[in-house]
């Protein structure tokens, strides 16, 4: 049997019998389209939070007051825990490498100006943030760099608090109430709309000093270091770590890097993905299935022309390599199929909810076009291999 031949046997097969061919297809591209949807999500979603994560640099180091493991006797038994102070911040500041710290406290109160009154987010911060988290004032100007125990009292707003409070007003110079205390509005900042659900706009900034006040606190709740390009986060880590064992006496403080949070975040995102590849594969398992089971049909319905073939000299290898192709490219058909409607799904999705983070990972399209035609290919097999083992007079005789 001539190739030319061959192929035109294999097609034939499968336009003749359509109904059947696009059942079997039909499995397959809806497992490679769910596929395909599902990883579309999950990479969408995986790149969002990472690009939100990494919106306010990279270069970033995070202390934290407290041990995020124990060991030995409990916490609540003896605590030698010291704050994080101003001090320690200061200390920080004049490591070599560090371009700019951060000192945090953070809490909710209202915010009044006249009869208005909302409730909102109050960040207790230096005059560095525009440097460390890369915000920066839309209006007027952030915090100024007064020394930190006696800093003024003065207020930056985010842009909704701004707009719930002024409108279209101008609030430079505007005096608001935070707490028990009069604080005069020197800037507003740029939108930057929501991190993992936490709305930035909605929030205000104040001098740290006067947040510990506020809100009662001996301790800093962190202190953000951003340091030079060319310094290496782990280096850079262990001189924090001694620097503020030499000052508390003990590792009472947790360091974190911005590259073991987005190493951890990463993992755990690439998880997520795999996982709802897998559910779409189980899609293209039960369509596997069906391409066994419509190849082992067709195996019986064509046992005649299976020993006809034999009969004119087909060998036992061109019988099975027959069977085999016609599962193969059933199976590719599907998939083609599934790609274009998993494609063309997330894009409709991703214009239907423009908030649904939506990314179409070639790699996997790619990866679950050869599991189709891997699974057509070992779903062929068992069939076409009865198929080749048939004897020709037998075969004939069937009919």
């Amino acid at each position: 049997m001539q190739s030319e031949d061959f192929a035109k046997l294999a097609l034939s097969s499968i336009s003749y019998h359509r109904t059947r061919s696009f059942l079997t297809a039909l499995g397959i591209a809806v497992g490679i389209a769910a596929v395909v949807l599902l990883t579309s999500i999950g990479e969408g979603i995986h790149r969002y939070v990472l690009a939100e994560f990494t919106q306010f640099g990279t270069n970033l180091l995070a202390v934290a007051p407290g041990k995020t493991s124990t060991l030995g006797m409990s916490g609540a038994v003896i605590s030698n825990v010291r704050p994080l102070s101003l001090s320690d911040a200061e200390a920080l500041e004049r490591l070599p490498g560090v371009e700019a710290v951060v000192p945090l406290v953070q809490g909710n109160a209202a915010i009044e100006l006249g009869k208005k009154s909302r409730r909102t987010t109050i960040f207790g911060v230096s005059h560095a943030v525009p440097q460390v988290w890369q915000m920066n004032p839309s209006l007027g100007r952030f915090l100024p760099p007064d020394e930190p125990r006696y800093a003024r009292s003065f207020v930056v707003l985010g842009s909704k608090v701004r707009d719930e409070l002024f409108g279209n007003q101008s609030p430079l110079g505007e005096r608001v109430r935070l707490g028990s205390e009069s604080y005069r509005v020197v800037g507003v900042m740029e939108s930057k709309g929501q991190m993992l659900g936490f709305d930035l706009d909605d929030a205000v900034y104040i001098p740290i000093n006067k947040a510990m006040a506020m809100f009662d606190r001996e301790s800093l709740m962190e202190i953000d270091l951003l340091y030079a390009a060319d310094v290496e986060g782990e280096v850079l880590a262990k001189q924090v770590r001694s620097l503020v064992m030499a000052r508390h006496g003990s590792e009472d403080f947790t360091i974190t890097t911005q590259d073991q949070m987005l190493e951890v975040l990463g993992s755990v995102l690439n998880i997520l993905t795999l996982a709802v590849g897998a559910l779409g594969a189980i899609s293209l398992l039960v369509g596997g299935v069906g391409i066994l089971t419509i190849m082992t049909i067709a195996v019986k319905e064509r046992t005649c022309e299976i020993g006809l073939l034999r009969a004119v000299g087909a060998g036992k290898r061109q019988i099975l390599a027959l069977f085999i192709c016609e599962a193969v490219v059933l199976a590719s058909i599907g998939g083609l199929a599934g790609l274009i409607l998993g494609a063309g799904g997330a894009w409709i999705l991703g214009m239907a909810i423009p908030a649904l983070p939506i990314h179409t990972p070639w790699s996997y399209v790619l990866l679950a076009e050869l599991v189709a035609a891997t699974i057509g290919l070992l779903a062929g097999v068992i069939p076409a291999q009865r198929a080749a083992s048939m004897d020709p007079v037998e075969a004939l005789r069937a009919e």
